[in-house]
């Protein structure tokens, strides 16, 4: 299970560094599935090259805590719309 954030209508995962399977994947191959509450969500992947973005996905995934100011690498998800399995 990976720690998903919700902002302006995209969904964002993120890791310190990029080493995961998972993260590798999904650059090789951005069409994904995200299973949420029994529910399968299709969309497309893509690597966060903002910094900025990057560090505000940090500070709502990790509030007030120290992970929070760690440099990290982000996963953008834009969901296909009524496309759930």
């Amino acid at each position: 299970m990976l720690l998903a954030v919700n902002y302006k209508e995209k969904i964002y995962f993120s890791r310190h560094n990029p080493d995961g399977d998972w993260f590798k994947n999904v650059l090789v191959n951005p069409e994904v599935k995200i299973e949420y509450n029994n529910f399968i969500f299709l969309g497309k992947a893509k690597l966060v090259t903002d910094e900025e973005l990057s560090k505000k996905i940090s500070h709502l995934k990790y509030p007030g805590e120290g992970k929070a100011k760690e440099k990290r690498v982000t996963i953008e998800v834009t969901l296909y719309p009524t496309q759930v399995i």
